[in-house]
């Protein structure tokens, strides 16, 4: 789930989440899913710590190996602000 804020901002925590999560029940290392995705070990790490300011084509590269990509979904301040 990739959330859009008004600011330009978006929520990291359900990407390192997601990315985490799947990659435990593949079975991966972080080096493994690295290669496989085609990213810098660097980058996945980076990604799996929430940073905001990650490419999102590399970003949609991990997803796609679980069948996801990113995109906007709709914002609703009075129950997405309450997380």
């Amino acid at each position: 789930m990739l959330v859009l804020y008004p600011n330009g901002g978006f929520q990291m925590n359900a990407f390192s989440d997601f990315v985490k999560r799947n990659r435990a029940l593949a079975g991966l290392s972080q080096q493994e899913l690295a290669e496989r995705a085609e990213v810098g070990l660097r980058f996945l790490r980076e990604l799996e710590q929430g940073k905001h300011t990650l490419r999102l084509d590399k970003v949609d590269q991990v997803l796609m190996l679980f069948g996801h990509r990113s995109g906007p979904i709709p914002y609703r301040p009075e129950v997405d602000d309450e997380a």
